[in-house]
């Protein structure tokens, strides 16, 4: 598994993301946790609304009873979406996001006593709020990490200027952007390729992203890298693919892994900051998409695959 380097620390650049981890008894998640780290991982992606707040509490439960050691890890969340439960007044309130100095630090707060830890490696503000007041983030940010409750931190879905904007406000440095990236979501490599051209792929989705990421050496967390669209479903094995999966297949079987490890290095090979966020629930296919971060794929081969998915080269 290789690594990168974030805060002075190696972490793993593929990461285990327990979204889905809700699903499962304690003894099946211990065996996900067991099977990730046993094979490199030593990064954790949460959010206080996966599962309704129950796949904390379940990570919670598996870690404890694991091998594995809360200090070998690097554990993130995610906070700031609110989505229409209970917020502990007794009021209810509807879905919106907020990024209010108070309930930043509430959130934290929770995530601790959820995942019954004393700190996080890492919190993202989960999405944009357009109501954002980048002075009060910073002040929650200040007395989270002044508390030694959040080490770093960084954002989700964030455009650069959006980016900047928090930047210019808070004293850390913001060290991750989270944003959903993948051979079939691959709009922030179209735009590029497709400038000064009127077509759909000449669309700027994502404000440049990529390539500001590279500028400040931001890491980009690839969410659902094996999904197509949106939300759509996965695109391995999907017959709407029949070329990038025969193409997927021809260069599974030339480096020894499967398909999904092909999708992780194609993520891997371009030379960005990448961290891919792995987020199945089955063990195999974690092994399998695993292995994707010891293959480099050529050039070539990397182009083959852009273009088996349907892209072109103007």
């Amino acid at each position: 598994m290789k690594q990168i380097v974030i805060g002075g620390k190696k972490v793993s650049n593929v990461a285990l993301g327990i979204m889905r981890m809700d699903a499962l008894d304690t003894d099946a998640a211990t065996k996900v946790i067991e099977t990730a780290v046993d094979n490199g991982v030593n990064f954790i992606d949460t959010a206080d609304i996966y599962g309704g707040g129950k796949s904390d509490l379940v990570f919670r439960d598996a870690l404890a009873k694991s091998s594995v050691s809360r200090d070998d890890l690097w554990i993130q969340s995610k906070v700031g979406i609110q989505n229409g439960n209970d917020d502990g007044s007794g009021k209810p309130y509807g879905n919106r996001y907020n990024f209010s100095k108070q309930h930043i630090i509430d959130a934290v707060n929770h995530e601790l006593e959820s995942l019954n830890l004393d700190y996080l490696d890492s919190v993202l503000l989960h999405r944009p709020d357009p109501l954002m007041e980048p002075d009060k983030v910073a002040e929650a940010f200040d007395e989270l990490q002044t508390a030694g409750k959040v080490r770093h931190f960084g954002v989700s879905n964030f455009n650069p200027m959006q980016f900047e904007m928090l930047q210019r406000a808070v004293s850390q440095k913001l060290m991750f952007n989270q944003l959903q990236f993948g051979i079939m979501h691959s709009n922030m490599i179209d735009f590029g390729m497709h400038t000064n051209m009127q077509d759909d792929r000449g669309v700027d989705h994502d404000g440049q992203f990529l390539e500001y990421s590279r500028i400040h050496d931001i890491v980009i967390q690839a969410w659902s890298p094996y999904q197509w669209g949106n939300f759509n479903g996965p695109f391995i094995d999907n017959p709407k693919f029949p070329e990038l999966n025969k193409k997927m297949q021809e260069l599974a079987d030339q480096y020894g892994v499967t398909k999904n490890a092909i999708a992780t290095a194609w993520i891997l090979r371009h030379p960005a900051k990448f961290q891919v966020l792995v987020g199945s629930m089955n063990p195999q296919h974690i092994k399998e998409s695993l292995a994707g971060s010891d293959v480099e794929l050529t050039g070539q081969e990397w182009y083959d695959v852009y273009y088996a998915a349907g892209n072109d080269m103007p």
